[in-house]
């Protein structure tokens, strides 16, 4: 056994180190020093089948330390997934290849997540085996129960989301997620001793993981721990001791194999030490059948799985389901009959409140903010440690892991997962946020408080750049509605865009109704429309967004009373607006020479729509700690300021 599995092993070996080497850029040493490991667990443990990539009850296999991506390509090309064949390998970090620098989700080809920004694959394992027990408890263990296997290495484990993420795995008690942590001592600098002397053992089981210590490259100990894993009752992690480019005479053990290639004369010495007497990227068909043998496995695991699925189809789709569409003529019909100020993070609530009225694959929660995010309802029941029958996440203080788990539960299946906090603290979310739009997962974020109107908690907690920066990530909808039936229309918009997160922003303050009639139409969906006009022929054109719309709708009536007509333009979602046809965008901004915008933040984003003849009222400085109304008045958001402005503007 121990002569065949250090040939499965050798390949993974050769296989990186000669794609990085033909690349001349990749990090050949992690994926030498994790191919014993990974072997095992490919060839004992892991459940999958290549041939369906997508089987909803496969094993995920999650590699954070991304770097080492030649790891994951060279096990999914040789297991025999379509995805990768050997052409690919050979284009490794080059254009448009799947085999690219860190791993990069593609639907349906073996790679589970887009990671590289250390950590993160943490959080999304711990996701993935948090939405494996919602859904087991939804569906039955016969339907669902598998494992959540993640790579991590000494950076993953050095960044604070490592932290946040073990800490709630364990708080759950997720016993599904086993972390391989590829403890090899060395980072960029050199050896990890210049930074780090953590206490591992102390450091997870105080996390309420277990812990496992092993030699990565002792098989027998590969599998004993692996198979204790199997039945344990928490989380757990083998820390696997490793030499960093194992097999390299001068650089195994060493920085020098971590971030560049090893070189053709140390290529040709490993092949030397490890006995692998094979040209590049040349698998020999005896070892390439006994791989191709593991991916076969999970065939037959698959179809004894699908005659259980089969007599059950109906009650899973069922519980899979999403009907949206009555919650929301609903509330829209509520938000017309009613016809009264609401902050907008109150109407978020209402609607939340409506959906989870219903089956649905919504899962909700906030980070230790559901009073104040309103993202928590009469409707939820809350998932405990060991008890996964709910559908809301006390997600504790722990943005960043809040939404690299989001991304998790989002990738695992069907589930929507949405998670609030404060707007400004979008900043710890950003990363997070911005692999979900790589990855074009369907994340809601349910953002409040969002600009000065917050008022005494001070510029601290006032947004100002916040909505710039994060209208700046592609594939990605930032929605600002202004009253209670935008913000209906805003989450209809979240709910049925399958393809891109989306991040609502409410406010804390009460806002007026701007339309008091009901529509099936969904006003938002331009992303721009007009809400007022003054007069048949305009002269100014006002655009603003959120809690600034009533401001304009202000400004525009104090200017017609000196016989200065506008239109108000409401803007809910920018992206949604630049994505409109030629004439329509037209329509809306080159009715006039003169326009002005209005928003409580940074007004860069603004002035595309301006233009040369234009103002943009916003705040280009850090907020102020006063009652809000202060505030506004303060920084010349009033409509009497704003009037006086314009009629200067359109009198040049």
């Amino acid at each position: 056994m121990r002569e065949i599995n250090k040939n499965l092993s050798n390949s993974i070996r050769a296989l990186s180190m000669d794609a990085v080497q033909k690349a001349n850029s990749g990090h050949p040493g992690m994926p030498m020093g994790m191919a014993d490991v990974s072997t095992i667990l490919f060839k004992y443990f892991l459940k999958f089948n290549p041939k369906n990539p997508s089987w909803i009850n496969r094993d995920r296999f999650v590699l954070s330390a991304g770097h080492g991506s030649m790891l994951l390509y060279s096990l999914l090309y040789l297991t025999g997934y379509k995805s990768i064949n050997l052409k690919n390998l050979k284009n490794f970090r080059q254009l448009n290849s799947i085999c690219a620098g860190h791993p990069e989700y593609v639907k349906n080809s073996g790679i589970e997540t887009t990671t590289g920004p250390l950590g993160q694959g943490i959080s999304n394992a711990v996701g993935f085996a948090l939405a494996e027990e919602i859904l087991k408890k939804k569906l039955g263990k016969n339907i669902i129960n598998h494992k959540t296997y993640v790579i991590a290495g000494d950076g993953c484990l050095m960044e604070g989301i490592s932290h946040e993420a073990m800490s709630l795995a364990g708080h759950l008690r997720l016993k599904n997620l086993i972390m391989l942590f590829d403890n090899n001592s060395i980072s960029i600098d050199g050896p990890t001793s210049l930074a780090v002397s953590d206490n591992f053992k102390k450091r997870f089981e105080s996390y309420g993981w277990s812990f496992l210590e092993i030699n990565g490259h002792k098989e027998s100990e590969i599998f004993k721990a692996l198979q204790k894993a199997q039945k344990a009752k928490k989380p757990t992690v083998i820390s696997c001791k490793t030499k960093i480019g194992y097999g390299s005479p001068n650089k195994s053990g060493k920085a020098s194999s971590h971030g560049s290639p090893l070189g053709v004369e140390e290529v040709s010495l490993v092949r030397k030490e490890l006995g692998w007497n094979h040209k590049p990227f040349e698998i020999p068909k005896n070892i390439l059948s006994a791989w191709r043998s593991i991916g076969k496995r999970g065939e037959k695991i698959e179809k004894r799985w699908l005659e259980i699925y089969k007599k059950n189809k109906t009650k899973i789709n069922n519980s899979l389901k999403n009907n949206f569409k009555s919650s929301i003529v609903e509330e829209k019909k509520n938000a017309v009959s009613e016809n009264k100020s609401f902050a907008s993070r109150k109407s978020s609530e209402a609607m939340i409140y409506s959906l989870f009225n219903k089956n649905n694959t919504l899962i909700g929660g906030s980070a230790d903010l559901a009073g104040s995010n309103n993202t928590k309802t009469k409707n939820h029941k809350i998932i405990k440690p060991g008890n996964f029958d709910g559908n809301y996440i006390h997600y504790g203080v722990r943005e960043h892991a809040m939404c690299g788990i989001m991304n998790g539960l989002a990738l695992h299946s069907k589930l929507i997962p949405y998670g609030g906090t404060f707007l400004i603290f979008s900043d710890y979310c950003k990363p997070s946020i911005r692999l979900a739009a790589m990855m074009g997962q369907q994340v809601i974020y349910v953002m409040t408080h969002d600009s000065i109107g917050l008022g005494e908690d001070g510029p601290t907690h006032q947004p100002i750049e916040q909505l710039s920066g994060l209208r700046a990530i592609p594939n990605l909808n930032v929605f600002r509605p202004a009253d209670k039936l935008e913000t209906i229309e805003c989450w209809e918009l979240a709910l049925k865009n399958f393809k891109t997160p989306s991040i609502l922003s409410l406010t804390r303050q009460s806002l007026d109704p701007i339309r008091n009639k009901f529509t099936i139409a969904n006003k938002c969906s331009s992303g721009a429309y007009e809400v007022l006009r003054t007069n048949k022929k305009i002269i100014l054109t006002i655009l603003a967004s959120g809690s600034e719309v009533k401001l304009a709708i202000e400004t525009s009536h104090k200017l017609a009373k000196e016989k200065i007509y506008s239109k108000v333009v409401s803007v809910p979602c920018m992206e949604l607006f630049d994505k409109q046809p030629k004439k329509y965008r037209k329509s809306v901004l080159n009715e006039t020479k003169f326009k002005i915008s209005i928003e409580a933040g940074s007004s860069d984003c603004w002035r595309k729509y301006v233009g040369d003849f234009g103002i943009t009222f916003g705040i280009n400085e850090f907020g102020k700690s006063a009652p809000y109304k202060e505030i506004f008045n303060y920084f010349g958001l009033a409509n009497k300021s704003i009037a006086k402005k314009s009629k200067n503007l359109i009198k040049r």
